[in-house]
């Protein structure tokens, strides 16, 4: 089985890019982010016409995200045990940051992890709290199931390690690399759910994730923060990864290139 994550960075706008790649590359299972629509907007009938089901949550023209699936949708579940709100008192909204299905016997969440903007920005707390609530949720998911099938996929906006961008001193004193996000990663790799995908597409400047100012793509200055995060069962079933960074090329790309996992079975 294939599965592959993508911020498709508005899926309206990409839509004819996004069937293109799943019919392509043979992808069973894909996790969207950023589809920067409301449910009822989704362009259902391109991928129905593909053969593929769609789980979406949007609410509105931010965030937004769904699984994409030629292999079953069960059990879709739109956000996860303690997801936390953004916003304070009587303003606190939950976001369209996660949903998850079960495709092929594997439970595929689509995640897209809050940004953080800068180090002294609240957004930044409410990013490390809705990490260290996944990572509560999915110990608890291996703690009641060890075998379960569970892969993490998504913009996670966190570079673990230093290879992960084009510049060390680009980055010092913003988000991203600072200790506490890249802590807070650490964390749900320590629950349980390891990388799957870097022994397939090592570094460094192996990117994810290039921004559309200054040149950025051509330039090779990018950022690696898409992954996939997989429980035991699923990582031992991990043949191959790779990034298909072909699909930040040409008129139209989203700035992120999605992560294509391979699975045995």
């Amino acid at each position: 089985m294939r599965i592959a994550t993508w911020n498709c960075n508005s899926v309206r706008s990409r839509v004819d890019r996004v069937v293109a790649f799943l019919e392509r590359h043979d992808v069973d299972v894909l996790a969207l982010q950023e589809t920067k629509c409301k449910d009822e907007q989704f362009p259902m009938l391109p991928f129905e016409m593909a053969g593929y089901e769609v789980a979406h949550v949007g609410y509105d023209q931010w965030n937004g995200v769904a699984v994409v699936s030629r292999v079953g949708l069960e059990d879709v579940q739109v956000g996860f045990e303690g997801m936390p709100t953004w916003g304070a008192g009587d303003d606190a909204i939950a976001e369209a940051r996660a949903i998850s299905a079960v495709c092929g016997g594997v439970r595929v969440w689509s995640l897209y992890v809050p940004n953080g903007r800068t180090l002294d920005d609240p957004h930044l707390l409410y990013k490390l709290d809705w990490l260290a609530a996944l990572r509560a949720a999915g110990a608890g998911w291996l703690a009641e199931d060890p075998q379960a099938q569970v892969a993490l996929m998504g913009d996670w906006n966190i570079a673990p390690q230093d290879e992960d961008v084009w510049s060390t001193a680009f980055f010092a004193g913003r988000t991203h690399v600072s200790p506490p996000e890249r802590a807070a990663f650490q964390a749900v790799v320590d629950a349980g759910f390891a990388d799957v995908t870097r022994a397939h597409t090592p570094g460094p400047g192996t990117y994810t994730y290039w921004d559309y100012t200054q040149l950025s793509f051509p330039k090779r200055r990018g950022m690696r923060i898409d992954f996939c995060l997989g429980s035991p069962a699923l990582a031992a079933r991990v043949e191959g990864a790779f990034i298909d960074r072909e699909e930040r090329k040409g008129k139209g790309a989203s700035d992120h290139a999605p992560v294509v996992v391979d699975l045995a079975g």
